[in-house]
């Protein structure tokens, strides 16, 4: 039954995505269809509108419109040139400046913001100018802006990480935080590191002169009220000083103080800002709330047990197991948000990976790095998209560039997937653990 009832599901689930119907939806469908071959219509109706109340209500969940609407007033609020200007007075000696400089800000900015695509098309807009100026190959130039940008949803604070703290069973959001900074900044360590080679091999230098300890004053006390967001906010849920939820309330009024005070909110600009994280938060909770169905299905017809034996069955090698998950993780980020897809697979490899003592925080960081790789990997791809778009060049240009950086970040998901320390690290060091 638990297969039959997997391969329901996987089949109008992939059948409706492909016509058209919203992913929430789509989820909901899916999941009745499957239950329907045991339980009643009129008692899996009932339960599944029970089920999505039910997800729908967690106080925990306020945490993410907060969250989505600090990030938006971030966005609005001015903070990219500051953000570019900052990690330029350190990384521009290094060659190819402004590709270095690309990748350092984009994990800043995404962290701050909490969304890949925005990182990408206000860090991409800010060094554009720039790199005509300086003749960089434009394919080249969206490449880098592309393949780091996700590297800001790793770095804490994350809508991402929330949601699985979510589904996972009340896995600790402040250690996830915590255990977030590592995968992030390996992955922007190895942006960094390709786009310093495709430097060096196209003959693209560093800003010239010495060094500038007065540039970088002066750039630090620009940036610091925007990074003091990162330290007030997650220091604080790390801490103990107030949840998850109180952080994120604080992360608004620390936002919106600062597009005030740098004068790039008004009145109307701020009811835009409002609607527009209204209509964000009102997809994402639903979506987690409908998600709930498929919990309850794959939980009565025991899809994730039927799974698990066949991944054991198949072999008892965990370096196998997790490889085989990160490919089919991989294969489903392509097509795929990275919300829907932790909801649909955290119940299902969870249990798995808990069978041979892999500590759900370290799943978490697997699942959301896998998952964000295919924020820049076609067909959907958001954010590589954005960033062809802001560089003003195609597709086809881009991707022998891209090909490179995967190579790259692939290195650094082997990292996080295999070695526990680069995601439990700094939640053990923090004693949380």
């Amino acid at each position: 039954m638990a297969i039959q009832s997997l391969l329901i599901i996987l089949v109008v689930l992939a059948v409706l995505l492909v016509i058209g119907v919203p992913i929430s939806y789509a989820i909901g469908i899916s999941s009745l269809a499957a239950i329907l071959q045991v339980v009643p219509l009129d008692v899996s109706v009932l339960t599944a509108a029970q089920r999505t109340f039910v997800g729908m209500s967690k106080f925990s969940l306020t945490a993410i419109p907060f969250f989505v609407l600090a990030g938006n007033l971030m966005n609005q609020g001015g903070i990219a040139k500051r953000l570019v200007d900052f990690v330029l007075a350190i990384l521009g000696k290094l060659p190819g400046s402004l590709l270095v400089t690309n990748a350092g800000a984009n994990a800043l900015f995404g962290a701050i913001s909490g969304s890949a695509s925005a990182a990408a098309a206000a860090v991409g807009s800010m060094v554009k100018e720039g790199e005509e100026e300086q003749g960089y190959d434009k394919a080249l130039c969206a490449a880098t802006n592309a393949a780091s940008a996700p590297s800001g949803l790793l770095i804490p604070p994350s809508n991402a990480l929330i949601t699985y703290s979510l589904v996972s069973g009340g896995t600790s959001v402040a250690a996830l935080f915590l255990a977030g900074y590592i995968p992030g900044v390996i992955w922007a360590v190895c942006c960094i590191i390709v786009a310093i080679i495709i430097a060096k091999k196209n003959g693209y230098k560093g800003t010239p002169g010495k060094f500038d300890w007065k540039n970088l004053g002066i750039a630090t006390l620009r940036a610091i009220p925007a990074l003091s967001l990162i330290i007030v906010v997650i220091g604080g849920i790390v801490a103990g000083v107030f949840t998850a939820t109180e952080g994120s309330a604080i992360a608004v009024v620390y936002a919106l103080i600062l597009g005030i005070c740098y004068r790039n909110i008004t009145l109307k600009s701020f009811w835009k800002i409002v609607v527009d994280s209204a209509k964000m938060s009102g997809m994402i909770v639903f979506l987690i709330g409908v998600s709930n169905i498929m919990g309850w299905v794959m939980a009565f017809t025991q899809i994730p047990q039927a799974i698990s034996a066949a991944l054991l069955g198949l072999t008892n090698n965990y370096v196998i197991i997790l490889l085989i998950m990160n490919v089919i993780l991989l294969i489903a980020g392509t097509f795929m948000d990275v919300t829907p897809a932790i909801l649909i697979f955290t119940p299902l490899f969870l249990p798995i990976v808990k069978t041979f003592g892999m500590n759900p925080i370290q799943f978490g960081l697997i699942l959301v790095y896998n998952l964000c790789i295919g924020n820049i990997t076609p067909p959907v791809g958001n954010t590589l998209f954005v960033a062809i778009k802001v560089g003003d060049t195609t597709l086809a240009k881009v991707i022998p560039y891209m090909l490179m950086y995967y190579v790259a970040i692939l290195v650094g998901l082997l990292l996080v997937t295999y070695i526990p320390a680069v995601s439990l690290g700094l939640p053990m060091a923090a004693g949380m653990l």
